[in-house]
């Protein structure tokens, strides 16, 4: 296709359907999926898909063209920006530098979300104790039978106290 690689002077394109099947190699590659499990995910996100059309993107000559639908599921799967996927990879990381960093992101996420889960659970208790303030002393026992760690609990007793974790 014109424009994903130089050739003869010609200028590569920001954003490619050559980008994008260099993409889908380099994320399934990072997070380890096989062919076969990027194509259930895609098809678990919407959009049929079999191992060897996972292939044919990555491998095929001439590759296998990628549709709107399928880079939007790929988008979606990998939990990219669709201008993401559509740009050239990033120059100067390898393989294992990408796993870490990808690694990192969602260890991010999911503490974020986390975060956001005791906030609320807090939240709710702290509103509980308001409107039966007679428990406030059993919750607070409570939260230290669950942890076993007597910091802790008081630590999470605090929170409940300020009605919120954050």
């Amino acid at each position: 296709m014109a424009g994903d690689k130089p050739e003869g002077g010609e200028v590569p394109l920001l954003y490619s359907e050559g980008n994008v099947a260099a993409r889908v190699a380099l994320e399934r590659e990072v997070r380890g999926w096989s062919t076969t499990e990027l194509a259930e995910r895609v098809t678990r996100a919407g959009i049929k898909m079999n191992q060897t059309a996972v292939w044919r993107i990555e491998n095929g000559t001439p590759r296998r063209r990628i549709n709107l639908d399928e880079a939007l599921a790929f988008s979606r799967v990998f939990e990219l920006p669709l201008e993401e996927l559509m740009s050239p990879p990033l120059e100067g990381l390898d393989i294992d530098s990408r796993r870490l960093v990808q690694e990192a992101v969602e260890a991010f996420y999911e503490a974020r979300d986390a975060r956001d889960r005791l906030h609320h659970a807090v939240v709710a208790i702290a509103d509980h104790i308001k409107a039966h303030p007679d428990s406030s002393r059993a919750i607070h026992e409570q939260c230290l039978r669950l942890m076993g760690d007597e910091r802790d609990a008081r630590t999470l007793s605090s929170h409940i106290e300020d009605g919120g974790h954050y």
